[in-house]
């Protein structure tokens, strides 16, 4: 209630100085014109801290002086006009004095508010803390190159909502990927479906968690009652919790769950307080607000000083607006309208707000997103951004192999027509460097929205497509594809090698009108299975048992390696 209480007195100073005037000049009706002007106020008083009870106005300077001369033109006007009948002349001209004030600063702070919002721009873009990468290192084969989509995941929770204690209660809140004991996870709070259930309930009864990587995982319910919730109304909301904490910070997006070590969700919030007298975002000082559900107990802390377990201190949401800004106001706010050089879009294909949270391999939040081109009809990606969840940091991968490529839109198109006859979709597409080769792996999903299949896709070829059951089977068919493909001319990293010697065993020559020919041997006392194409290796052709090889490979732990280059002993000269 003090954020309120306060937020409401400051919005009555503009009121109380004008009114003050009007009585000062009033000499012959003081009295009643002072009991008229307070009458005012407690009336005034009391319907704006019952709206801002509900709206929750953050203490800025633009929503304080809007608020000011909005109040202050409507408690004015009631005083002149339950004072008029009994003023002289010379009053009435004070009346109108005062209104024809408050006509001028609305004329002038409205449209100042909005040119400095404007100006701030540049600022706001400049207060992103931003790098450019020309390439992002491969694919680990190690790590799961795709998180479950969240369609997937929900629908699995809503299938099991019939292990909650009164059900009818509550629906699904926003779903959170975390890491939970070191796995990636969904978290999906309950919440309250109304105002009469949470009359009924006072607490949810928990949250579900599901995995994010194991596609067969199926959701466990954690029993553990929350008072404070995004649903509950009146003093037990979280936002009305934190900005009675906060006023003077405006928040981003909806608090979401996050679990602690001991299995405890805490409700997190992003704030920030703008740049200068306007609304915009500081981008180097987000805070982050988190909230004991069970006590309402608030602590802030900058969002890279959260508690480690705290993977998102930084919202989706603002990880979408940082993107506008760092793609569309790089050289400014008219260079945004007219000529847009180097200006970037980003593409609205993610899960959340626009962007899709993944993990790297040091299992730390990423938000991912891709850019477009501002010119219509161009469904190529410029590069793509990855946000850090916890700093905000923004990395630009924009090198030559992802100019030109196609962007999200074209590569869920790509599974969309696959299957047009089981209306099959394509939902939350990342971009992977596999081996060098700019790569979309895309989520399919059947229209009730279950995983069907992993579709890797070859951003620069529409062509090149790999569909499979599971993320690991998909990846690895993807890389033999990539290997015996004879248009490819990438190859992975070169500490990604080892050199081989040894004497071949079988050779098994394939053609395909894809391909062309793939060569396929073992050498002795050694069972892996070596693949290399004729189109890159033209002599491997001629191998046969007995000649002795020099190769470079990249040796999967599946049993295969691809072969970067070979020498043969016996066609050397």
């Amino acid at each position: 209630m003090t954020g309120i209480l306060t937020t409401t007195i400051l919005s009555f100073i503009l009121y109380v100085v004008l009114a003050g005037i009007i009585i000062a000049k009033n000499n012959k009706s003081k009295v009643v014109t002072s009991k008229i002007a307070g009458i005012v106020f407690v009336v005034l008083f009391i319907i704006g801290g019952i709206m801002n009870y509900f709206i929750l106005l953050p203490i800025t300077v633009p929503n304080m002086v809007i608020s000011n001369i909005a109040i202050a033109g409507a408690g004015i006007f009631l005083v002149f006009g339950m004072t008029s009948t009994k003023l002289q002349k010379k009053a009435k001209g004070t009346y109108e004095a005062v209104l024809g004030l408050i006509i001028i600063l609305a004329v002038l702070a409205v449209p100042t508010i909005i040119v400095l919002g404007i100006l701030t721009l540049d600022d706001t873009y400049e207060s992103i803390e931003k790098k450019d990468v020309e390439e992002a290192k491969p694919l680990d084969e190690d790590a799961t190159p795709i998180a479950v989509s969240p369609e997937v995941a929900r629908n699995k929770i809503q299938k099991s909502m019939g292990v909650v204690p009164n059900t009818q209660f509550y629906d699904l809140g926003k779903l959170q990927v975390q890491k939970i004991d070191g796995q990636v996870k969904f978290v999906a709070p309950l919440e309250f479906t109304g105002f009469w259930k949470y009359f009924r309930g006072k607490e949810t009864e928990g949250f579900f968690t599901i995995s994010a990587t194991n596609i067969n995982a199926q959701p466990e319910f954690i029993d553990s009652n929350m008072k404070y919730t995004n649903s509950s109304y009146l003093n037990h909301n979280v936002q009305r919790t934190i900005y009675g904490a906060f006023p003077n910070y405006i928040p981003s997006g909806e608090a979401q769950i996050e679990v602690d070590e001991d299995g405890k969700p805490w409700y997190v919030q992003t704030l920030y307080q703008p740049i200068g007298i306007t609304n915009k975002p500081d981008m180097q000082n987000l805070q982050v607000a988190i909230v004991d559900p069970v006590t309402s107990e608030v602590s802030k802390y900058k969002t890279d000083e959260a508690p480690e377990f705290v993977d998102g201190s930084v919202s989706s949401e603002v990880a979408t607006d940082e993107n506008e800004y760092f793609g569309k106001y790089v050289h400014g706010w008219l260079n945004s309208l007219f000529g847009k050089k180097d200006v970037k879009i980003p593409n609205e294909s993610g899960t959340e707000s626009s962007v899709t949270p993944i993990f790297d391999e040091q299992g730390d939040m990423y938000y991912f997103t891709d850019m477009a081109s501002p010119r219509e009809n161009i469904d190529s990606a410029l590069g793509y951004t990855l946000i850090n969840a916890r700093t905000g940091a923004l990395t630009y991968y924009n090198g030559k192999k992802n100019n030109g490529i196609m962007d999200s839109k074209g590569a869920k198109e790509i599974v969309n027509k696959q299957y047009p006859e089981k209306n099959w979709t394509g939902s939350m597409p990342i971009l992977y460097n596999i081996d060098g080769n700019p790569t979309w792996v895309v989520n399919v999903l059947d229209p009730n929205g279950l995983f069907k299949q992993y579709a890797y896709i070859k951003a620069g070829d529409a062509d090149f497509v790999v569909f499979g059951e599971t993320a690991r089977e998909t990846l690895e068919a993807y890389r033999l594809q990539l290997a015996q493909d004879p248009s490819n001319v990438e190859a992975s990293d070169e500490s990604a090698f080892e050199t081989i010697r040894g004497e071949v065993n079988r050779v098994l020559v394939t053609t395909t009108q894809k391909t062309g020919q793939v060569i396929q041997f073992l050498l002795k006392d050694d069972q892996t299975i070596y693949t290399v194409n004729a189109g890159k290796e033209p002599l491997a052709l001629f191998l046969q048992a007995g000649d002795n090889v020099k190769l470079k490979a990249n040796i999967r732990d599946n049993g295969t390696g691809i072969v970067d280059t070979i020498e043969i002993d016996q066609l050397s000269k």
